[in-house]
């Protein structure tokens, strides 16, 4: 769902009631389009979460944590110096556009009182941020737009700030049923209701329109000759109501494996099974839940499209090297018939004479069944003597018995290799910030990959960061996101009685429960091991088999790759994850 006027009037009110009069105490800017607005009232620290990214932006109350560029960016930095210490005293959306209009009070470069503005506009990809005066005046945005950008509206610093251009579309919060009805009536009746309010009414999204069809005629796509304008309006005209008065149950909508669709502001009901619904406390908590993932996705696929290259360039690579050495392992196998050959011609050097080309003899080791012995045709080079034809086929099998070994030796290093390649990629998807990237990077310069990573310097050595959690009985769990944390988890963390899990026979995380020298009771056991197989390849699976040991049966490979360690002793457990008792479990 888009997010629409009707849901920013909903975040408005909550944020209204939650926040104003709210201290602006620090502001952040994780991204390049997004701000964080830490905030503190008498209700307590909140976090105000402004996207003005083309993808996903919206605004509302966050309750996760993001990591900061160590240098903030220059707009962060204004707005630092205006509004630290400035408290909002409103928050309006004007003629229900899609537009959040924050108003601080602060004080200038004098030390006089003054208000300053935080417009949000909220339109998709020309979603934008402005900064202006009390009176207007653009002090600082975060897209600047000019004529090459909009003929129709431009914002630069120093221009006077104007609201979108209006869309030929009405109100709806001043629709009455008299003006709904004159519009019902000149609309072709062929048209689908759902279509009859958003191409009418301004800010309304088409999943919210299918809801009001679907509550008035218990379909989505109803054509209004079907639907009378008193069912419909009874539908529009309640939803509405629930925006002027500011209630509403925040609804999310996910697939039957999970995955989110669809959100609301209040509950949705034309979804039917196997869709799941969720109802939520806030709306902030509602955003989180439906964006948080989607957008640590799509901002890790953009920051590590270089990783992601390499991994993908390297695992062609070896797949192709792979086949072409079992072919060739393959042709080997011929080396024992050259070996016969050579033999028939050394019991027969009495029948050969140089330069004949081929030769049929009797090969009495393989008898037929009617009890005669097989003719065995041999090519022969007519330049050589009968005994240097008899070499020539010796040579071949030796030559062919050292290539199988070391063939079978090199097809063992590319299978490890490509199994390391498999790890990293899976690394990728747990990657949750940048420092996770930088990791993943330095693991790969370390391993060799360097001369593939263009123009790459290895960083400052700095200890790497890892997940942790707290069992049901209060133990800790450790759990890497990459090899590089896996390593430092298993080779440096670990005491010698502790317990190591990992997802058997799948790349996944190495996770460590802690004992501290104690005997944990099952329960730690099995949440350790729902950990392990969370993060793993099989995420989201049902059973999955897990292998734990003692930290002290659990050594490095020989290859030297990062994360790769082997064991013997261990016992294994079978469990099936749930992604929101493990997302309980963690430590911020």
């Amino acid at each position: 769902m888009a997010f629409d006027a009707g849901m920013l009037a909903s975040v408005i009110s909550e944020i209204k009631k939650e926040s104003l009069g709210a201290k602006i105490e620090k502001i952040h800017q994780p991204e390049k389009d997004q701000i964080v607005l830490i905030m503190r009232s008498i209700s307590g620290g909140k976090k105000l979460l402004i996207d003005a990214g083309a993808n996903n932006p919206r605004i509302g109350f966050s309750y996760t944590s993001k990591e900061n560029p160590l240098s903030p960016p220059m707009f962060c930095m204004l707005l630092r110096k205006h509004l630290t210490g400035a408290r909002l005293t409103d928050i309006v959306q004007p003629e229900f556009e899609r537009v959040a209009l924050l108003i601080f009070d602060t004080y200038d470069e004098m030390g006089f009182p003054c208000k300053r503005k935080l417009i949000c506009e909220i339109m998709g990809k020309y979603s934008n941020l402005i900064f202006t005066d009390e009176e207007g005046k653009i002090i600082a945005l975060l897209k600047t737009v000019d004529f090459t950008t909009s003929s129709r509206r431009q914002l630069l610093p120093g221009m006077r700030y104007e609201m979108p251009p209006k869309q030929e579309k009405a109100n709806p919060l001043d629709a009455t049923f008299e003006s709904f009805t004159e519009e019902y009536e000149k609309m072709p009746k062929e048209k689908s209701a759902d279509k009859f309010i958003t191409s009418v009414y301004l800010g309304i999204a088409s999943s919210l329109a299918r809801e009001i069809a679907f509550r008035a005629t218990r379909h989505t796509d109803t054509p209004l000759i079907y639907c009378t304008a008193e069912d419909l309006w009874s539908s529009f005209s309640a939803v509405m109501d629930m925006v002027r008065s500011g209630e509403y149950s925040p609804t999310m909508i996910s697939d039957e494996g999970g995955k989110p669709i669809e959100y609301s502001f209040f509950e949705l009901t034309h979804y039917g099974s196997p869709m799941q619904k969720k109802s939520f406390d806030s709306l902030g908590e509602l955003l989180d839940a439906f964006y948080d993932g989607r957008d640590r996705e799509m901002r890790i696929r953009q920051r590590a499209a270089d990783i992601l290259h390499l991994l993908t360039n390297a695992e062609t690579r070896l797949i192709k090297k792979l086949g072409a050495q079992e072919e060739e392992l393959a042709d080997c196998e011929l080396g024992e018939e050259y070996k016969a050959a050579g033999d028939l011609i050394t019991s027969n050097l009495y029948m050969l004479k140089r330069g004949m080309k081929k030769v049929k003899l009797t090969d009495y080791s393989k008898m037929k069944d009617d009890g005669s012995f097989e003719e065995v045709e041999i090519e022969l080079d007519e330049r050589l003597s009968p005994a240097a034809n008899a070499q020539r086929f010796y040579k071949k099998y030796n030559k062919a018995k050292n290539a199988k070994i070391e063939l079978a030796k090199q097809i063992a290093i590319a299978k490890t290799e490509l199994e390391y390649i498999y790890t990293v990629f899976d690394s990728l998807t747990k990657a949750e910030s940048a420092s996770d990237l930088t990791e993943i990077r330095e693991e790969l310069y370390s391993s060799g990959y360097a001369s593939r990573m263009k123009g790459y310097s290895s960083p400052k050595k700095i200890a790497p960061s890892y997940l942790k959690f707290k069992t049901s009985e209060g133990y800790t769990v450790l759990c890497g996101k990459n090899n590089i944390q896996n390593e430092y988890i298993t080779h440096r963390l670990a005491e010698k009685t502790d317990y190591w899990f990992h997802a058997k026979g799948v790349p996944g995380s190495h996770v460590l429960l802690v004992c501290g020298g104690e005997e944990p009771e099952g329960i730690s056991f099995t949440e350790a091991a729902e950990i392990a197989a969370h993060y793993s390849k099989h995420s989201g699976g049902q059973n999955v088999e897990v292998d734990y040991t003692f930290a002290r049966n659990v050594k490095k490979a020989g290859n030297g790759k990062p994360g790769l360690v082997i064991y013997h002793t261990n016992w294994s457990a079978v469990v099936t994850p749930d992604a929101e008792k493990i997302a309980k479990m963690k430590i911020k």
